[in-house]
């Protein structure tokens, strides 16, 4: 592929996807960049629902702190870690850790099905990314200026917030 400027007869990623008229290339090259907007939402929303795991283990951490600091210092096993004890007499190190289950305390344990929803905004993400990818690589200036527009944009409404901690 050479670097081109094609607004009429360009074909992007499917035979479907063959653009036949000026206004056909205008709306591709805005939904173009609704979906690197996409892409930026979806880059905040993990953002956002890591921070949200963050607080909850924060908030069970002290939880579990302060109930055994009332309950004379003498901790009870829950059902978690008996759980984990049941996977750590079972299984390698290497498969405890590839499973979030560790001996150390102070370790935080992200459940089950937080993993999950991280786990489907990751492949959200990547899907999303690829794609981006892919159109980039049929080389034509205007969608590429797209896909920045799409960028700069999409981090200027969703990449306000700081880091990864709380201020």
């Amino acid at each position: 592929m050479l670097w081109n400027w094609y607004t009429l007869d360009a074909c992007f990623l499917t035979p479907t996807w063959h653009i036949t008229s000026p206004a056909m290339f205008a709306g591709s090259c805005l939904g173009v960049a609704c979906l690197v907007l996409a892409l930026e939402l979806l880059r905040r929303l993990q953002r956002d629902y890591d921070r949200h795991i963050a607080r909850s283990l924060r908030a069970r951490h002290n939880h579990h702190r302060y109930s055994s600091a009332h309950a004379g210092g003498c901790e009870t096993p829950s059902e978690e870690s008996e759980k984990s004890d049941a996977v750590r007499a079972t299984t390698t190190p290497q498969l405890r850790t590839w499973l979030g289950v560790h001996g150390g305390k102070g370790v935080a344990r992200v459940r089950l099905g937080q993993r999950l929803v991280r786990a489907a905004l990751h492949t959200l993400l990547f899907a999303a990314a690829y794609v981006v990818m892919l159109l980039a690589m049929y080389y034509n200036g205007y969608i590429i200026i797209s896909i920045l527009g799409g960028a700069f944009v999409g981090a200027l409404l969703f990449g306000g917030d700081v880091g990864g901690g709380e201020v």
